[in-house]
């Protein structure tokens, strides 16, 4: 049986994705920091994540997509705009072979922010 590897870091982390989620990834967290940038960088259930006091953010990289988690709830507008990327539960998918929505992503991890995080 494989062990799963622990990452200490987002940098591990993003290094040992897939080769497509790389730049993905990278440009991702970046704008994430810069929008939130009181949210401190942390590994969550494996993943890079953000807290603020609590974890409200984690992103995941897979072979084809990028999820990212939790859902979001209590915001008509943007999830009306996320569901072309909902999965089961409500989670996200974003496709490689599409344009990554940037903007789009990083109001989501503001909303959950605001919903799961601590104010600064």
């Amino acid at each position: 049986m494989a062990t799963q590897r622990v990452f200490r870091t987002h940098e591990e982390y993003v290094e040992a994705a897939p080769t497509a989620a790389q730049p993905v990834l990278r440009e991702l967290l970046a704008r994430v920091q810069a929008a939130l940038p009181t949210a401190e960088r942390c590994i969550g259930y494996g993943m890079p994540a953000f807290r603020r006091g609590k974890v409200f953010f984690y992103v995941g990289a897979f072979a084809r997509h990028l999820g990212v988690y939790p859902p979001l709830t209590g915001h008509p507008a943007l999830e009306a705009s996320l569901e072309p990327y909902r999965r089961g539960k409500g989670n996200l998918a974003f496709p490689y072979d599409r344009p990554m929505p940037y903007e789009l992503v990083v109001e989501v991890a503001k909303a959950l922010a605001e919903a799961y995080g601590t104010p600064d």
